[in-house]
């Protein structure tokens, strides 16, 4: 796999977010357990302790000497979608993930709120990093470096146009499906 700068920006209800979409050849239920079964996500992200049940869990992630944090589930549609936030006040950290199944493939849509060019220059490569292991966690291939995604992709985060607020796309809902 050759790695790529794959993000783009969405204005929704509640801020701008930098989305990433990826495609699985398996059914929804198996992208959605990649996703949110701790044992799982430790094979691409991290992993987590607690019931989600309750609202709440505690998330680390995978990287050397990350802390864990306390994560809020706001929404959880299994296995649709659901929208996480961590931290609080102006460094809280809001994602979501919508899947949707057809023909046999699953997309999965990611997004995380951004403030702008600077803080998708270092969120963006992240993602795409995080995204392309969850494929080869799922294909039992090896890792993607690191390196090959930051400060490299940057950059391009950093120049992505920012779409002006308009009444097209400033009604997307936080909950509204993406398909």
């Amino acid at each position: 796999m050759t790695a790529k700068p794959t993000g783009h920006y969405l204005q929704r209800t509640d801020g701008l977010y930098l989305q990433f979409d990826r495609l699985f050849h398996a059914p929804i239920e198996d992208v959605w357990y990649s996703l949110t079964n701790p044992t799982a996500m430790k094979s691409w992200i991290g992993t987590y302790t607690g019931r989600p049940s309750t609202g709440g869990v505690r998330f680390q992630m995978i990287e050397e000497g990350a802390d864990w944090m306390n994560v809020s589930i706001l929404e959880c549609d299994a296995p649709h979608r659901f929208t996480a936030d961590s931290g609080s006040g102006p460094t809280a950290v809001r994602v979501f993930c919508h899947l949707v199944e057809g023909g046999g493939m699953t997309t999965l849509t990611l997004g995380q709120r951004v403030s702008g060019a600077d803080d998708a220059a270092s969120i963006g490569p992240g993602w795409d990093y995080y995204l392309d292991r969850l494929i080869a966690a799922r294909n039992r291939a090896p890792h993607p470096v690191w390196e090959t995604y930051y400060p490299v992709f940057s950059g391009f985060y950093r120049d992505l146009v920012i779409p002006a607020p308009t009444p097209a796309n400033r009604t997307v809902e936080a909950s509204a499906p993406l398909d």
